[in-house]
């Protein structure tokens, strides 16, 4: 069980199961007991984020499983801290993880949490890597702890690249004033107006649920040939909601980060058919390497699913993580800050490309495809590299 910000829960589901991994074996009792070591985790199991934050922990749960498994010597644990989707507890959750022992944290889901929770990682000294904030602000701030495999312009790349494959004439772009949507909508007002596409932004507080006067304004004034949505799960709901009442002359609609998974579709088969979201696999799921193969199995024998966009992420955060750290111990410079050093000297392959940290902490090798919601399928439809379809355009969910 996971309790809430004062109390932490061990993962003893990724423990118990370990059995069942492939090529895992019994320890022999007459050798050395393998050293243990707790990893601290804070992720949004409750409030606004809870979706987000569910699928999180499902990747990283398969993480520690697989590293566990391929590491005789070392094992590790998660502590686990359910922030509620809010940033003071994040950093609660991170000063109550360090002082019982975590040697590094995996920090939870929006920027504006991931934020204030890894300076405070920073001050305890303990490395903090994330896979669920992508704001440029992040990374600037010069610290030696920070490290995420994502970041905005990964995703500005991204859609600017189907836009501009599209060629519409005018777009516009429904932006929440959390700080991630709107740097992200910032970055492609610049890309798209350059390509010489006419671009307009609405801003709303992300406080608000009724997104009918953005849409009626967007359908009377702007009249788009597509609306971009700088937002996350619960906006992306309200909008095309209002978007269905007042249907809108646009050709085609466009979200970022947790829209473009079959939770979303699951939940929303009604408002998701034919929407346009970051991905990095189709779904049906398709994994070449041999580590995404395991970790597919894996994840759908622990929990009766297909692996997703989100716990992908997380699942690899957790791998690199546990590989630095297994090359600390190694070296014996653990305890004397060798593992953000080790961080610093990543450089393997993955589900997500190529992983490597700049200075910053920064992956600048991070690039993923779109992906559209096609009647409980997700094809990849950009870039042409990487896609499994072609786009149905136009396209919208009504």
């Amino acid at each position: 069980m996971v309790r809430k910000t004062s109390a932490i829960a061990s993962a003893t589901l990724a423990l118990a199961l370990m059995a069942g991994v492939t090529g895992a074996t019994a320890q022999d009792a007459s050798k050395t007991e393998p050293k243990t070591f707790t990893i601290g985790a804070h992720m949004p199991l409750t409030g606004s984020l809870a979706r987000s934050g569910q699928a999180f922990n499902e990747g990283m749960q398969v993480a520690v499983k697989l590293c566990n498994a391929a590491a005789p010597k070392y094992q590790v644990k998660i502590d686990l801290i359910d922030d509620e989707s809010t940033p003071a507890k994040a950093v609660s959750a991170v000063e109550k993880l360090a002082s019982d022992g975590s040697v590094a944290i995996i920090g939870g889901y929006g920027s504006n949490i991931i934020g204030p929770a890894s300076d405070a990682s920073d001050k305890l000294g303990k490395v903090y890597i994330t896979a669920g904030a992508v704001s440029d602000e992040l990374t600037k701030r010069g610290l030696k702890t920070f490290f995420r495999i994502n970041n905005n312009a990964g995703y500005q790349r991204g859609i600017a690249t189907l836009i501009g494959d599209l060629k519409p004439e005018k777009v516009s772009i429904i932006a929440s004033t959390k700080e991630a949507p709107a740097l992200l909508a910032e970055g492609l007002e610049k890309d798209l107006a350059a390509k010489g596409i006419k671009v307009t932004v609405h801003k709303f507080d992300p406080a608000i649920t009724d997104f009918k006067p953005i849409i009626n304004k967007i359908k009377l004034q702007d009249k788009p040939d597509i609306i971009i949505m700088s937002a996350y799960e619960n906006d992306y709901v309200g909008i095309i909601r209002a978007a269905k009442v007042l249907k809108p002359n646009v050709k085609l609609l466009v979200g970022t980060w947790s829209l473009a998974t079959p939770k979303m579709y699951t939940e929303f088969p009604d408002l998701m058919n034919n929407v346009v979201g970051t991905s990095f696999l189709p779904f049906p799921v398709e994994v070449k390497s041999a580590e995404g193969k395991t970790f597919a199995d894996t994840y759908k024998q622990m929990y009766n699913k297909d692996i997703e966009y989100l716990s992908t992420l997380s699942f690899v955060e957790t791998m690199v993580l546990c590989d630095a750290l297994f090359r600390a111990a190694d070296n014996g410079t653990l305890e004397k800050g060798g593992l953000a050093d080790e961080m610093r000297k990543t450089d393997r392959d993955s589900l997500l490309g190529r992983i490597q940290f700049d200075a910053t902490g920064d992956n600048p090798n991070f690039s993923l495809s779109m992906g559209q919601h096609r009647n409980g399928k997700i094809i990849l439809v950009s870039p042409k590299s990487a896609a499994n379809g072609e786009i149905v355009y136009p396209g919208v969910p009504w």
